[in-house]
Order: structure tokens, then C-alpha cells, then sequence
């Protein structure tokens, strides 16, 4: 199955041209004046999936437009107190025509001055170039203009801290951020001072390229060497612990830090808290600091907005998302794309498709055009709810629109192929990667690991995190919170706890996303004791529990028996103690169906249909197996009606409930039907589907239909378990077929699958009904012959449940 995936693909030996980063010309470098270590840097040809630090590869952002409003075409060049002639060299280094051989003629003019120029205005214009420079896309002058002042033997009276901040930050954006450290370290050797603009944008150059420790290393610095933060400079610090996903106790004490050094919040300061709240799903501490902004005096921005509706979304919290908006209309502020984005993001979250595809309607009347995070939302949304033919309709109608699409739509495809088993299919997006020369970035891979952790593929799971790390990928916090995750579906349990440690011991800091990951590893195990430490340990850290949280307990509660605390647990939802959310009424659903409480189980999904919480594509599965394992016809015809009404893709899930019902009834011949659909809709069945089959025509005595089922189990479909033998055993035993009964057994062992306890119970527990005592114990002292493997623990406790039987005959 998986191992039709080739993952060359994704690592292409044709190495492709990096394309231009956002702030790169194509012009070619000019030679600098010589310097004491020049730092202009030539372009490397990059493999696909080969550049970490390009600002083109992002992760899975897409609640996110482009900031157009920040784009140059709305911008006003500032002159920075440029002198005439200043201005005049400005405007020739950055003319189209400008050959950049012709660098040594001009640049030097500005020296050229008449005597009453001062140093000072001299390093104003410097000041100003580069900064020019930089915001017209010119960075390679940029940076030789910065290299041939500092050759210069005034140049620590040229230099002065924000012409260093400004190339520190065209450094930073242009990924080339590793070589600020020597440069720094070279200009403190030569007598130049690093004042704090200096170190505040190497802050902010470390964040923008993901390099959280280092830009807390620079703060660290900072205050070794006595160089007190400014206000930008905690507000920078800020938004590495935002992105860091710090404990929410850090992060304020971070805010008292700045105040110790005598520094009030700004409004940027509280914009920053609110995006902060947005990893931990903090929406009522983002709402805090949203009033909180309003009685320190501040009016509260475009951003501020923006921001708030950020973390509802990511929260799952629609309606408060739509408060906002009325807040932002009434304050003036018309909503953007940016805001439009949040909010189908907030309704996508909280399951409300219907609610979203009908702001993005909104979003056309209102002239405000959909762009690329809008549809790749929106698809996500279909596909996490199994509308996967819903999904298609978008990816076109995006297509469509003229809307190309970018890495974040690929790696959201490549889910939907994935949770579906079309490995095929993921091939073909990955094809499309290729031709579309669109970067794969940590989120295609993160995608990959959980899809096939998904699919219980563990050596998969561990061959695409080893490729990975040879594509130069350094893994970040959310490959190991998938990682974890992927380990836990496959059953290793441990590879998902060494996962974990490795994360502490490489320094970073667990989030909510990464204790959620652990309690659901835990979960799968219905290790609830440890569960309920976990909670503890995230309560005491200052990481607040939240809906995932909760439903991961449940699933503990579920996997280990403990139906008092799963229920106590419930009651505290329904009765609101724990806020009630859409996620868990769905886990209820699924945890009472897993215990097999009917009643329960129908009481948490009417619950959700009461409080107009559309149900999922899990939700009607989950209902279709309780209904389908009762026989209830009525019922599963219903579940069925709305699904096809309501535009769901029935998934494997589903059919292998509808098989698994038809087996047990006189329409047995339906499961093969089903399974036949399931092979023509390109759907890989999996061994339980096969099984099901199997079970249906053994169950009635149809014994060569379910051999000619069990010849199509070859490759490329899923080779026989023991499950598929000990049906076929158990049903000659049941017919006092001993012979076909051990000779199903001989050719499960060779074919190299082991007979289990219930393969020879089977045999053994048919001998003892039919009070054939002698012909049992016959069987077991020479089952050695028929099975060399077999363990004399194993022959022993056969012995002893023959003894037990035939006492109670």
C-alpha cells in the first residue's frame, strides 16, 4: 500500500533555482570595496524540500492573507532626511537601467560633499540608501553599500545603530540571517558600537526565519553586556514567545519584566498578547486584554481586530468571532480580507461549513475577492469533514477563479488522498508539486507523518522523519506533536513517549498541542491514571486544558473501562461545568458507541442536533457501527439518507459498518456488493473488509465463496490475517470438519502468519461439545507436529481448558 508512495519525488535530483525571496533582486552582486569580511552572499541552487530558512516555505498558516496592506504599491517612501545629493544617488542605484558595474563611479560621490557637511549628515545619507535600498528590493546594493562604508577607516563615525538594524533586518529577509552573528561580532572588533536597534532587530530577523532560541539567546546577550531593552525590543521578545508557543505564566511574566524596566505597554504590546493567546486557544485572555486595552486608553485597531478574531477562530469559537466583526464594523473599521479569513477559519473550526461557505458569498457581494488561505480553509474544512467531493468542487471553483494555489492547498489534498488510502492519488499531487515549483514546506511533511500514522504504517512513519531530516529540515515542535500522535496510532506507544523526551531534551517547551498529543498517546492505551497526571502537569504549568483535552480523557476513560469516570465526565459537559463544545458531544458519541451504551451513545448525538451542530463524517460512522452491529435497519437507513442529502463521502469507515450489518442478516451477499463498490469508487479496502466478506458467506455455509474471497487477498490487496484464518477454522470446527479445520492451520503457518488462542480454541472447544475427550487431548499432545513454534505454556493451558470443559459436560 504505502510503499507505492515514492518519496524521490519529493526530493527531485534535478536541483530547481531557488526563486527570488521577497526582498532579492535578480540584478547580480556587484564587487564590494575590499572589507574586513564582506558578507555578500552568492545564490545557491536549491533542491525541492531543500532550503529550511526560505521565507517561502511556511508552515500550515491559513487563516493568513498576504499583508497587502503593507505592500510597496500603498507604501509612501519616506526620504529619511536625505540631502539633495543623497537623493540623487538613491534615484540612480535604484533605476531599472543601473548597472550595478558602474558602483565604484557613483556611490563614492556622496564623499564628495562640500566641507560643511557634517559626519553626521554623511551617516544620515548612508542611512538613508540603505534603507532605500531595501524597500525598493534592491538588498545585494544594499549590503555592498554597507560593505564599502565599513572598509573605510571612519567608519565608526559612519556607522551608527539603525543603519546596522536596517541591514540586520535585509539580512534576516533575505535568509540570510546566520551570517548576522559574525558580522556583529566583526564590527565589535573594529570599534563600531551594537546598540540596542541592533540587537532588537536581530531579535526580530532570528524570529521571522524561525530561530526562536537564538533570538532568546540575543536578548540573554543583551543583558549580559548591559544594554537595556527598549519597549520594541520586549514587544519583539513577545512575539518569539508567541510563536514559541510559551506557557501563558511566562509570557506575563515577561510583561512584568518590561514594566520593572520602567516601560508601559503600547498598543502593539497588547496587539502582541492578544496573538499570543492564539496557540493555547486562550480566547478569554485574549478577551481580557482586549478591554483591557480600551481602559488603558488605547483604541483598538485594524490589527487589534484582526488578532481577536484570530484566536476564536483557532478556538472554535464562531459566534464570539462574529461579535467581533460587529465590533469592528461599529468602530469603523470595514472588515478586510484578513478578517474574512478568520472568520470562515472560526466557523471551518467549529464545524460549521455551511455558515462558511456562506461568509465566502458574502465576501463576493461586498467586492472583497476570495484568495488562496479562503479556498485552502474552506477545503480543509470539507475534507476533515469527509465531504470529500465538496472539497473537489472548491479546489475547482479556485482554479477557476484564477486562484493558483500554494503549498498549504497541495499539503491539504495530500490529506485528503491520504485519509482515504489513495496512495496513488498523493502521487499525483506530489507530481503537481513538482510542476508547479511550488516549495513543499514542514507542513507537507507533518501531513505525510500523519497520514501514515494514521494508517498504522510505523516504519513509514519513521522512513519519511529520517527524509526529512536528510531534506534539511530541522523537525519543529509541530513535527514532534505529530510525530507523537503518528507513533500512538500505530500502536508504539513507547517510539511516541522517546519522541517526547526528545522534544524536552532539544529545549523546547510543551504547548497545548503537545500535551493534548501525549494525552491522546495515553488515551489509545486507556491509561487514565496517567491521564489524569498529565492534566494535572498542564494545570500546574499554566497550560489550560481545552476541548481536546477533555476529549482525550474521555478516550481514556473509554480504552481503560472506567465507565464512572467517562460518565461523571460527560455529566460535567452536559451540565456545563465543562464548557460544552461541539468536539465533545461528538467524542461522547464515539466513547458510548465504543462501550457500546446505545442509549448514551443516541444522547450525545441528539444533543448535537439539538443545539444545531451539524454532525461529521466521524459522528455518522460512529452511528452507523452501533446501528449496524444491532441490526437496526430503520436507523442506519436514516444515518444513510442524511449523508447523501447533506453531501458526505461515505468513507471505509462506513461501508465496513454496512458490511459488517448485511453479514449478519439473510442479505449477507450485500457485504461482497459493498465491497465491490468500495474497489470501483478507487477506495483500497482493508483487511476488515475482507474479513467481513469472509465471515458473511462462512457464516452461511458458503464455504467456496469465502475461499474464492480468500484467493483475491494477494498482492496488492491486504494479505490474510489470523482473523481471516480463524474464521475459516472456526466454521469446519463448528461443522465437525476437524481435517479442513487443521488444514486451514497448516496453511496459515505457511503462509507465516501464527495461529493464536483462538485458533485452537476453536478445535479444542468443539471436541469437548461433541464429548470427544480423547480425540481434544490427541490433538494437543501432537500439536508440536502440526505447529513446531508452539510453546509448551500455550499446550498446557489448552490441556487445562479441556479438563475445565469436560468437567462442566
Amino acid at each position: 500500500m504505502a510503499e507505492k508512495l515514492p518519496l524521490p519525488l519529493l526530493l527531485s535530483n534535478s536541483p530547481l533555482t531557488k526563486p527570488p525571496l521577497p526582498n532579492q533582486h535578480s540584478t547580480s552582486s556587484p564587487t564590494p570595496s575590499p572589507s574586513p569580511s564582506p558578507i555578500i552572499i552568492k545564490p545557491l541552487l536549491q533542491d525541492l524540500f531543500s532550503d529550511q530558512n526560505s521565507t517561502s516555505s511556511r508552515n500550515l498558516q491559513i487563516t493568513h492573507s498576504p499583508p497587502h496592506a503593507a505592500s510597496n504599491r500603498r507604501r509612501r517612501w519616506s526620504n529619511h532626511r536625505l540631502s539633495s545629493r543623497g537623493q540623487q544617488i538613491l534615484n540612480t542605484l535604484i533605476d531599472p537601467s543601473f548597472d550595478s558595474n558602474r558602483f565604484d563611479e557613483i556611490f563614492p560621490q556622496l564623499f564628495e560633499q562640500t566641507s560643511s557637511s557634517t559626519q553626521e549628515s554623511l551617516s544620515w545619507d548612508i542611512f538613508g540608501i540603505i534603507k532605500g535600498l531595501g524597500f525598493h528590493k534592491k538588498c545585494e546594493l544594499a549590503l555592498t553599500v554597507f560593505d564599502w562604508v565599513r572598509s573605510r577607516e571612519d567608519r565608526i563615525s559612519l556607522l551608527n545603530g539603525p543603519m546596522i538594524a536596517v541591514i540586520i533586518s535585509i539580512l534576516g529577509k533575505t535568509g540570510r540571517v546566520s551570517h548576522v552573528a559574525s558580522l556583529l561580532q566583526d564590527l565589535e572588533t573594529n570599534g563600531v558600537e551594537v546598540d540596542v536597534y541592533a540587537y532588537t532587530s536581530l531579535i526580530s530577523a532570528y524570529a521571522n526565519n524561525k530561530r526562536y532560541k537564538e533570538a532568546l539567546k540575543v536578548f540573554n546577550k543583551m543583558k549580559e553586556v548591559g544594554c537595556s531593552p527598549t519597549l520594541i525590543t520586549f514587544n519583539a521578545l513577545l512575539n518569539v514567545y508567541g510563536k514559541m508557543g510559551m506557557p501563558w505564566t511566562e509570557i506575563i511574566d515577561l510583561v512584568q519584566d518590561m514594566k520593572s524596566h520602567g516601560l508601559a505597554p503600547d498598543l502593539c504590546t497588547y496587539n502582541t498578547l492578544i496573538t499570543c493567546c492564539r496557540a493555547g486557544s486562550l480566547y478569554e485572555e485574549a478577551l481580557d486584554i482586549f478591554e483591557e486595552i480600551k481602559s488603558a486608553g488605547f483604541t483598538p485597531d485594524m490589527v487589534t481586530y484582526n488578532a481577536l478574531l484570530d484566536v476564536y477562530g483557532k478556538s472554535r469559537r464562531p459566534k464570539e468571532a462574529m461579535e467581533v466583526l460587529k465590533w469592528m464594523e461599529s468602530s469603523g473599521f470595514p472588515p478586510s480580507i484578513v478578517t474574512y479569513n478568520s472568520l470562515v477559519s472560526a466557523y471551518v473550526r467549529g464545524g460549521l461549513l455551511e455558515e462558511a461557505l456562506e461568509l465566502k458569498i458574502q465576501m463576493v457581494k461586498k467586492e472583497i475577492k476570495p484568495d488562496v488561505y479562503t479556498y485552502t480553509t474552506l477545503l480543509s474544512g470539507l475534507v476533515n469533514a469527509g465531504k470529500y467531493d465538496f472539497a473537489m468542487k472548491a479546489f475547482e471553483e479556485m482554479r477557476t477563479a484564477g486562484c493558483k494555489p500554494n503549498i498549504c492547498t497541495f499539503n491539504a489534498l495530500i490529506k485528503m488522498y491520504g485519509d482515504r488510502g489513495m496512495f496513488a492519488e498523493m502521487e499525483k499531487v506530489f507530481k503537481e508539486i513538482k510542476a508547479s515549483k511550488c516549495p513543499p514546506d514542514i507542513s507537507t511533511w507533518n501531513t505525510l507523518l500523519a497520514v501514515f500514522g494514521q494508517h498504522g504504517l510505523d516504519s513509514e512513519v519513521s522512513g519519511v522523519f529520517k527524509e526529512m531530516k536528510r531534506a534539511g529540515f530541522v523537525p519543529e515542535r509541530e513535527t514532534f506533536n505529530t510525530l507523537i500522535s503518528a507513533y500512538s496510532r500505530c500502536g508504539s506507544f513507547d517510539q511516541a513517549m522517546a519522541v517526547y523526551k526528545r522534544m524536552l531534551e532539544a529545549g523546547m517547551t510543551p504547548d497545548l498541542s503537545t500535551y493534548n498529543a501525549v494525552l491522546a498517546a495515553l488515551a489509545r492505551g486507556g491509561l487514565w491514571e496517567q491521564s489524569e497526571k498529565v492534566l494535572t502537569e498542564m494545570k500546574d504549568g499554566g497550560c489550560k486544558p481545552n476541548e481536546v483535552t477533555y476529549s482525550s480523557l474521555l478516550h481514556a476513560y473509554a480504552n481503560g473501562k472506567e465507565i464512572e469516570r467517562m460518565n461523571a465526565l460527560a455529566e460535567e459537559i452536559y451540565f456545563g461545568t465543562i464548557k460544552t463544545h461541539a468536539l465533545l458531544l461528538k467524542t461522547l458519541v464515539l466513547v458510548n458507541n465504543k462501550v457500546d451504551l446505545l442509549t448514551e451513545t443516541e444522547r450525545a448525538f441528539l444533543e448535537l442536533r439539538k443545539k444545531g451542530i451539524p454532525p461529521d463524517i466521524t459522528t455518522l460512522n460512529t452511528m452507523l457501527s452501533i446501528y449496524g452491529r444491532r441490526k437496526m435497519m430503520d436507523k442506519t437507513r436514516e444515518i444513510l439518507s442524511y449523508m447523501y442529502e447533506n453531501g458526505f463521502t461515505l468513507s471505509l469507515t462506513g461501508y465496513s459498518s454496512l458490511m459488517y450489518m448485511y453479514s449478519h442478516t439473510k442479505d449477507f451477499q450485500k457485504s461482497e456488493k459493498i465491497l465491490r463498490d468500495i474497489m470501483r469508487k478507487g477506495v483500497e479496502p482493508d483487511v476488515i473488509s475482507y474479513n467481513t466478506v469472509i465471515y458473511a458467506y462462512c457464516r452461511n455455509g458458503k464455504m467456496a465463496e469465502a475461499k474464492r474471497i480468500l484467493e483475491e487477498m494477494k498482492d496488492p490487496a491486504p494479505a490474510p490475517d489470523a482473523v481471516t484464518y480463524n474464521t475459516f477454522v472456526a466454521t469446519y470446527a463448528a461443522n465437525s470438519m476437524f481435517v479442513e479445520a487443521i488444514g486451514v492451520v497448516q496453511s496459515m503457518i505457511k503462509q507465516g502468519c501464527n495461529p493464536n488462542r483462538s485458533t485452537y480454541n476453536c478445535i479444542v472447544d468443539r471436541y469437548c461439545k461433541l464429548n470427544l475427550r480423547d480425540e481434544a487431548y490427541n490433538f494437543v499432545q501432537n500439536l508440536g507436529n502440526l505447529d513446531p513454534h508452539v510453546p509448551e505454556e500455550e499446550k498446557s493451558r489448552l490441556l487445562k481448558r479441556i479438563a475445565r470443559k469436560m468437567a462442566i459436560i
